[in-house]
């Protein structure tokens, strides 16, 4: 259950499939509702780390990146930003170069996993139903059906949403938050968390910039109150502006 908005994650709600599966009708989701009466119960757990359980997951999950040489990135965004025209844009731009896996991550829907799907790149939809974040053991559960080889690149789409995916360490090597010029400039500073636990910001939809009264300077600045350590790629999906600097920035980690 996640901290902050109480938003349930049973396994029972959780989907993990290949978009292959799913058109062919071969997976299966039941609900079954109960209802309980604890109202004459009060149970009390002092000082336990709802996260601790997550925070093992992401070591599991870790571990295991770095045996096999995968470089794990988790790609944060509010709903619209951008998030799954960058990664199409990318995987499209390098998929000759570099093996990739995506794990694409919405509450209900298999329309982003089709999407990549259609450009050959392995991917596993998790769909979360009334949870609103991604997890370590669905990352887990995730991963065991991708197989990734060995020196591969992972991209996770985590779930639109700036508060509660902060929390949450899937045992990513990199966190990249996307922000799109249409979210206005106090995004940063509204959602803190996230820029504050992420280590790129990607800013998109540039293209967009001469019709838009934004300004990108004032949106830098209020992200670096909140991580100065944050390094920004200006691009735009639709057009391929920028994408180059951000495409060497990934060569580059890919190199270390």
């Amino acid at each position: 259950m996640c901290g902050v908005c109480g938003c349930g994650t049973e396994k029972e709600n959780v989907i993990i499939d290949s978009p292959q599966n799913h058109q062919h009708g071969h997976h299966h989701h039941h609900s079954h509702d109960h209802s309980h009466d604890h109202s004459n119960k009060l149970v009390l757990d002092l000082e336990k780390d709802i996260l601790h359980q997550n925070n093992l997951d992401a070591s599991k999950n870790r571990g295991y990146f770095e045996a096999k040489n995968i470089f794990t990135l988790n790609l944060v965004s509010s709903p619209g930003s951008g998030k799954t025209s960058i990664l199409e844009r990318t995987l499209t731009d390098l998929k000759d170069e570099i093996d990739f896996n995506v794990i694409e991550g919405d509450q209900q829907t298999f329309n982003d996993a089709d999407r990549i799907d259609a450009l050959n790149i392995p991917v596993i939809q998790v769909n979360t139903g009334k949870g609103c974040h991604l997890e370590g053991n669905m990352i887990y559960e995730a991963v065991k059906k991708l197989k990734p080889k060995d020196d591969s690149v992972l991209m996770i789409e985590n779930v639109g949403n700036l508060v509660c995916p902060s929390m949450f360490d899937l045992g990513e090597n990199k966190r990249v938050v996307i922000i799109s010029i249409t979210e206005g400039e106090d995004k940063p500073i509204k959602y803190p968390d996230m820029f504050h636990t992420a280590d790129i910001c990607i800013i998109n939809k540039m293209d967009l910039l001469p019709y838009l009264n934004f300004d990108v300077q004032k949106l830098k600045d209020y992200a670096l109150q909140v991580n100065h350590h944050l390094e920004f790629f200006e691009v735009s999906a639709t057009t391929g502006e920028g994408m180059k600097d951000w495409y060497l920035w990934l060569k580059n980690e890919l190199k270390k």
